[in-house]
């Protein structure tokens, strides 16, 4: 019998792909928010005026108001986390995530790339008033990184993508528990309560394989509502909600009734059938990838530039940038980005292959792993976000914005340069007699 082709190999889910492209294009959106922040706040006045403007809702005696830039902040960014929520999800029961070993890797190079940008930030700015802002150092960008591989053209194939996509999800699930451990406000205790025991039913629900769109939206505008003010981060809500909807393949009983219905609309094509043939259709899809298809673009495509929007804006003049040169949180934030992702993936990824636990597609050579490494240091979206946490002085924030600028670019650089001169060196990354682990397509019912 023939061996697998290196296509065979490489085939990925639908699923995956469909993120890589939804991410990957939304990169230059990201971008041009950016620009278009750093623009307005170095013109006009009205950048910080139009972001501070606030905004209430009101409900018989209760009231909720909150700024412009926490209702994106604190309420749309929610769907961002949603939709990583359901992509982990996802990828664990039926992906590129499913069985140990390959679920060790990224999560090795992932919890690498986490501790040791912390610890450079902190030998920067230890006993400093920015000391616990560590957590901007920590964070990777999926969007830009994505986009950044996608301008890398062949050099970087589609298992590395997939390889740092898991990094990246399980990175954002950190910097999330990173949010929600050591970036809350006084704890209300009465509000958390009510948070867990919602939480409670959700758990139930999916156990129960119940999915009924009403009953999830209210529960989760409730619990979000409970999380806002028992002082915990409420988009930590969006990754708790993600990961509890249901993943899995289309059942055998929901095709045959599918086909059922087709055959039905087909031989006698009424509205009732046609309605019936589409409710099917639909329902033969898990809700994960049916959510998937419906939260990802709104989310990659207003969400995220929208928040980059927002947050980006620093006035970059000589004061500013003579201050943030000299910072201790500006150095800590481009060395935590620059070096220490760089070193911290790489040596977990090694760790993890060393020692046999874990195993990535062995197609991957080290000089490809070791640029997406370095690429892994573009953080951006859930840096901003953390620096908003973490410092309240403006000028801190400043110093920290200008940080993360630097450091994404030239970690972004240096991915380019070391895919550009080693990208196709190092030899392969695993032998190629170890198991990899075959697709799990669904075969239609005859």
């Amino acid at each position: 019998m023939a061996s697998p082709t290196l296509a065979e190999r490489a085939d990925l889910s639908r699923a995956a792909r469909s993120f890589l492209r939804t991410e990957s294009g939304s990169a230059a959106l990201l971008l041009l928010a950016a620009v278009a922040a750093l623009l307005w706040a170095n013109t006009s006045e009205t950048y910080e005026q139009f972001w501070t403007v606030e905004l209430s809702l009101n409900l018989g005696g209760a009231q909720l108001a909150l700024d412009v830039r926490h209702w994106v902040n604190d309420g749309l960014m929610v769907f961002f986390f949603f939709s990583v929520g359901l992509e982990l999800s996802r990828e664990v029961v039926l992906g590129e995530l499913r069985g140990r070993r390959a679920l060790t890797a990224p999560v090795l190079a992932a919890i690498g790339g986490l501790t040791v940008p912390a610890l450079l930030y902190l030998l920067f700015a230890a006993g400093g008033p920015g000391a616990n802002a560590w957590g901007i150092a920590i964070s990777t960008d999926t969007a830009v990184m994505l986009g950044v591989l996608a301008l890398v053209g062949p050099r970087c194939p589609d298992q590395l993508r997939v390889f740092l996509l898991a990094l990246a999800i399980v990175d954002d699930v950190g910097a999330v528990t990173a949010i929600a451990l050591f970036y809350t406000d006084d704890l209300q205790p009465r509000a958390l309560l009510l948070a867990g025991l919602l939480f409670a039913a959700l758990l139930g629900l999916r156990f129960a394989r119940f999915w009924r769109t009403p009953i999830y939206v209210l529960i989760g505008v409730v619990m979000w509502l409970a999380v806002l003010e028992s002082g915990v981060h409420p988009t930590v809500v969006g990754v708790v909600l993600g990961v509890l909807v249901n993943a899995y393949l289309p059942r055998a009983s929901d095709m045959q009734r599918a086909q059922v219905l087709g055959r039905s609309f087909v031989a006698d094509p009424t509205p009732a059938r046609a309605l019936a043939a589409r409710s099917g259709f639909v329902e033969a899809v898990s809700p994960n990838e049916r959510l998937q298809a419906q939260i990802q673009p709104w989310s990659s495509y207003v969400v995220v530039p929208l928040f980059v929007l927002a947050n980006a804006g620093v006035v970059l003049n000589a004061e500013t940038l003579s201050a943030a040169v000299r910072s201790p949180i500006t150095l800590g934030i481009v060395a935590g980005l620059v070096a220490g992702k760089l070193i911290g993936v790489t040596t977990g990824t090694w760790v993890a292959l060393r020692s046999g636990v874990g195993q990535v597609p062995d197609t991957l050579r080290w000089g490809q792993l070791i640029g997406g490494a370095a690429l892994s240091g573009v953080g951006f979206t859930v840096a901003l976000f953390i620096t908003e946490l973490a410092l309240d002085d403006p000028a801190l924030q400043t110093q920290a914005k200008v940080g993360i600028l630097a450091g994404s670019l030239l970690a972004g650089l240096l991915g380019w340069a070391i895919f550009r001169f080693l990208g196709d060196r190092g030899g392969q990354c695993s032998p190629s007699d170890l198991p990899v682990l075959p697709p799990r397509p669904w075969r239609p019912v005859a």
